[in-house]
C-alpha cells in the first residue's frame, strides 16, 4: 500500500475557524531580541513546525529579515528547513542530535545540517560516519535531559578531531525566573567547560535567557517561544508582538433560562437568563479541554462584539459554547465572529486558563484551521 500525504488545510469557505499568522510581527520580535542581544548573533528556533505557525513561511520570512542560523529538533525538520531556505549560507542545527544512527547521519548530510552532539557515543559515531563535517556539542549543566557531561566533554576536547566542533551550547532550566540561583550555577558550569573548545562559538540563551540581567549572550542566542508572541518574562508585561489570531464564526445562538446547564456532565449552570453562542472548534483543534468553564471555575474566553465572554461548560471535540450574555445583541447571530486568540487574549492568557503553558497552546494549533499569512 502506498503512503498518502496528510490532507491539505481546509479552504476558507469550508473552515470552522481562521488562524491568521502575522509574519511581520514574527520578524519584528526577532529584530527586537536581536537588538537586546547586541553583538551576539540571533538565531531562530523553528522546531515543531515553527511552534505551530508553519515552518516554511516562518523560515522564509526570518531569512529575508537577515536570520542566518536556524535550530530544529529532528532530521525531518532539517530537511524541510533546507528546502525552504534554498541556496545560500544559512546554517541549520539539529537539537536532538544524531542518536548514533547512520540513517539520521545520511539525512543530515543531505540537508547540509549540523547535529548537536550530546554524548561521547554520538561523538564517536559522527566522527566515523561524517569525519569531514562539523558538529555542535551540547553540554548538560543541570537540565539532565540531553547533553554531554563534563567528563564526556573533557574526553571529546582531548580528541584530535575536536576542532570539528563549531558551536558549544547548553540550555537553561529556569531562565524565565530571573532570580533563580540555578541560572548562575548553570552559567558557571558552562564557563568551566566551554574554554576547552577555544575555536567554537558559545551559546546558552533561549528567549528568556536573552533577558537575564547577567546577559549570557555569548556568541549566539537561540530565541524560540518569544518569536511567536509568547511572553519571555512571565509576571512582567510582554514586550513581544502577538503573532497568531484565531477567530471562529458563531454557529448557533441560543437563549436559556437561569438554571439551564450546558455541555457534557452539566458542569456549568446558567446563573441568570443567558445567551449562549456555539462555535465549531474544540480540543481536536488545540483548544484544550482543561480550558472548560464550570460552576465556580472560569475557563477560557472569547471576544464577541468587543466583549470578553467566558466559555460555558466542557470544551468538546468540535464545539465550544460561550456565555455571550453581555455581548452586544448585534454581535449575536450565526456568522458573527468570536476571537479566541489575538491582541486581547494572548497564548499566555489562554494557557493560564487551561492550566498549561503557551508553548502547548501554540504547538497544538490543529490542521483544521484555514491559515492566512499576513505581513
Amino acid at each position: 500500500m502506498s503512503a498518502t500525504l496528510p490532507p491539505a488545510p481546509p479552504a476558507r469557505e469550508e473552515a470552522q475557524a481562521i488562524l491568521t499568522i502575522n509574519l511581520g510581527a514574527l520578524v519584528e520580535n526577532w529584530r527586537a531580541l536581536s537588538r537586546i542581544a547586541s553583538t551576539a548573533e540571533s538565531a531562530a528556533v523553528v522546531k515543531a513546525d515553527a511552534y505551530g505557525i508553519g515552518l516554511e513561511p516562518a523560515v522564509q520570512a526570518l531569512l529575508k529579515a537577515g536570520c542566518k542560523t536556524f535550530f530544529v529538533a529532528h532530521a525531518s525538520e532539517a530537511r524541510r528547513t533546507r528546502a525552504a531556505l534554498g541556496a545560500g549560507d544559512a546554517r541549520i542545527y539539529v537539537l536532538n542530535g544524531l542518536l548514533a544512527n547512520a540513517d539520521v547521519a545520511r539525512s543530515l548530510i543531505a540537508s547540509d545540517a549540523t547535529p548537536i552532539i550530546g554524548s561521547l557515543e554520538e561523538w564517536n559515531a559522527w566522527r566515523t560516519l561524517a569525519p569531514q563535517r562539523p558538529c555542535a556539542l551540547h553540554i548538560d549543566t543541570g537540565m539532565n535531559r540531553l547533553g554531554a557531561s563534563a567528563d564526556e566533554a573533557r574526553v571529546i576536547a582531548a580528541d584530535a578531531n575536536a576542532s570539528a566542533i563549531d558551536l558549544v551550547m547548553s540550555h537553561f532550566v529556569a531562565s524565565e525566573e530571573n532570580d533563580n540561583p540555578l541560572n548562575a550555577s548553570q552559567i558557571a558550569a558552562f564557563e568551566s567547560v566551554r574554554g576547552w573548545f577555544a575555536n567554537a562559538r558559545a551559546s546558552m540563551a533561549n528567549s528568556s535567557g536573552i533577558l537575564l540581567a547577567s546577559k549570557p549572550h555569548y556568541d549566539l542566542v537561540r530565541p524560540g517561544y518569544a518569536l511567536y508572541g509568547g511572553n519571555p518574562s512571565p509576571g512582567s508585561s510582554n514586550r513581544m508582538q502577538p503573532v497568531v489570531t484565531l477567530e471562529a464564526p458563531v454557529l448557533r445562538v441560543r437563549p436559556v433560562k437561569a438554571g439551564a446547564t450546558v455541555g457534557y456532565n452539566a458542569t456549568w449552570t446558567a446563573p441568570r437568563d443567558s445567551v449562549l453562542a456555539a462555535i465549531g472548534i474544540g480540543y481536536a483543534d488545540g483548544l484544550l479541554r482543561s480550558a472548560s468553564g464550570a460552576n465556580g471555575a472560569r475557563g477560557g474566553d472569547a471576544i464577541i462584539g468587543g466583549v470578553r465572554c467566558p466559555f460555558a461548560g466542557r470544551v468538546s471535540m468540535d464545539i465550544i459554547v460561550i456565555d455571550a450574555t453581555d455581548a452586544p445583541s448585534e454581535a449575536l447571530a450565526p456568522g458573527a465572529i468570536a476571537q479566541l486568540l489575538g491582541d486581547q487574549i494572548t497564548v499566555d492568557d489562554l494557557a493560564a486558563r487551561a492550566g498549561t503553558i503557551g508553548y502547548e497552546i501554540l504547538t497544538g494549533l490543529g490542521p483544521r484551521y484555514h491559515r492566512v499569512y499576513v505581513g
